[in-house]
């Protein structure tokens, strides 16, 4: 199998004056971003770093972060990509443990790179002319004679560390070779069924699994990888229609705000032919307005994790709304029991379970970098246990629930937090909606809604709908909270542990019903 250096050895060679990438008014083809590729591994060659190093990044997506991402594959070191967010106390613990030996960041990293011990006694690479604090900038580094055009790794090495944000305790080092990373680029310009010559918004994190896919899938067939370092609807619009973009690989979040834009209805987006989301459930009120303003000949649910980029994927998400659809080209998916860690303990059709994957598949991890505690959690004979749940339909199709932690239990009964959530998104007056479990001395829990609405809608305007909806008596709201925004994570996920312990912001007093 090619390694990942080779990949891009062969875009630039297939390609050479196709457009690459675009950061504002930076426009590099193949060829010209190959020698920056290249004069940046002759840089890591001045520090001393060989084959199987690792180099830490702290940095938004643009065009340096995406040039350190393809010559750390190149030059056979592995990337260790954090949350430009990243705290101190998190680099003093990322660093060490994924051995890294030099770090890149900017100016909004700059001052937790600058209050972290371990950081400062790194080499540090500052990228762009505001950040502060570097030992070397990065621009100095592309003065460098460029390296061979000869790759360093095999499949065999690794790629990339990926962090998982850590709910609870330390966050958890996915250690992710090239075979694997390659494999599922791969898998993502099939499933998404891109053609040569795509083009793309580069917005999902490139220390998130979406971003680094959408960043090998545009190489793979030789497509533009447009950057956009932190989202914003009106700039995404703009570059949407400027340059032409043909398909969108979005967590539902940002397809939320995009389409809530002043500026969406006068903006063409005749271009973007492909609609792919990931990372979260899309509601089905979401779904049906997505459809409607794109009309996109592919829609595409894509439901996998770091661990293993691809569990299953529906290419006609509107079709079936909350369906995730069959195991994906590389993977087997079951559903078990839950409270059970035998891959053989099917649930029946209907019965929520357990979502578990195979670890044979091309484009799995092998394990947690350093966490046996991890690994005994997770691992089960030859079984990823995916902590979320779920259940087949009848006709073989994945839905997805929930989260095993996020099960809410009320009056003995299981509860699905997405199932709500769907209903609810189906009131016009719903902008958003998080549903979460709260302690209740009756109940165990009892299902809160928490809200953010249009103008006039009431808790009892609701109800009503949920009454109305199908929505069995037990699962409905016993309380509505109206916010402001709700908490997400930076990748748009809802971090229901802030619902739970009251870190939000209140539109104004909860109603109760």
């Amino acid at each position: 199998m090619f390694d990942l250096g080779r990949s891009i050895l062969a875009s630039a060679e297939r390609s050479p004056s196709a457009l690459a990438i675009v950061d504002g008014d930076l426009r590099l083809t193949y060829a010209e971003w190959l020698d920056r590729i290249r004069r940046l591994v002759g840089a890591f060659d001045r520090f001393g770093l060989r084959p199987g190093d690792r180099i830490a990044t702290a940095l938004q997506n643009s065009w340096e972060m995406a040039t350190i991402h393809w010559a750390c594959q190149l030059a056979g070191i592995a990337v260790v990509p954090l949350n430009w967010r990243v705290k101190a106390d998190e680099l003093d613990y990322c660093l060490p443990n994924a051995e890294v030996r030099a770090l890149f960041f900017q100016d909004v990293s700059a001052e937790a790179t600058a209050r972290s011990p371990v950081a400062q006694a790194l080499p540090r690479v500052a990228v762009g002319s505001d950040a502060a604090g570097g030992t070397h900038r990065f621009a100095a580094l592309l003065d460098a004679a460029p390296a061979p055009a000869v790759p360093r790794a095999t499949d065999d090495h690794v790629s990339l560390f990926l962090y998982t944000s850590g709910t609870t305790g330390k966050p958890k080092g996915v250690p992710r070779r090239h075979r694997a990373e390659r494999a599922a680029a791969v898998a993502h310009v099939a499933q998404n069924c891109y053609r040569r010559g795509e083009r793309t918004l580069g917005v999902m994190p490139l220390y998130h699994t979406m971003g680094v896919r959408s960043l090998l899938a545009m190489a793979l067939v030789d497509g533009t990888f447009v950057c956009l370092p932190r989202f914003d609807t009106a700039r995404a619009l703009e570059l949407i229609a400027t340059e032409r973009l043909t398909c969108l690989y979005l967590v539902p979040t940002l397809y939320h705000d995009l389409l809530a834009d002043p500026g969406f209805p006068a903006t063409d987006v005749s271009s973007v032919r492909k609609l792919g989301f990931a990372g979260a459930s899309m509601t089905d009120g979401l779904l049906k307005r997505l459809d409607a303003a794109f009309r996109p000949e592919l829609f595409v649910n894509h439901y996998g994790s770091s661990e293993i980029y691809t569990f299953t994927l529906d290419q006609n998400a509107p079709a079936k709304p909350g369906s995730a659809g069959k195991a994906a080209l590389n993977q087997r998916i079951r559903v078990v029991r839950l409270g059970s860690y035998d891959s053989g303990d099917v649930a029946a059709a209907g019965e929520e379970g357990q979502i578990i994957a195979d670890l044979s598949g091309d484009e799995a991890f092998e394990g947690y970098w350093k966490r046996p505690d991890a690994d005994a959690k997770a691992l089960h004979a030859g079984w990823y246990f995916t902590g979320d749940i779920g259940f087949f339909d009848g006709d073989g199709d994945l839905f997805v629930t929930g989260r095993v932690d996020d099960m809410i239990i009320t009056g003995g009964e299981n509860v699905s937090p997405v199932e709500i959530e769907s209903v609810l998104s189906l009131h016009a007056g719903v902008l958003e909606v998080a549903i979460a479990g709260l302690p209740d001395e009756r109940w165990g829990q009892r299902v809160v809604a928490f809200i953010k609405r249009e103008p006039g809608v009431e808790a009892a305007d609701l109800d009503a709908h949920c009454r109305t909806s199908g929505l069995a008596n037990f699962k409905r709201p016993r309380e509505y909270v109206f916010l402001d925004e709700i908490p997400k994570s930076p990748v748009g996920k809802i971090l229901r542990r802030k619902l739970q312990a009251g870190e939000y912001q209140l539109e104004h007093s909860p109603t109760t019903l």
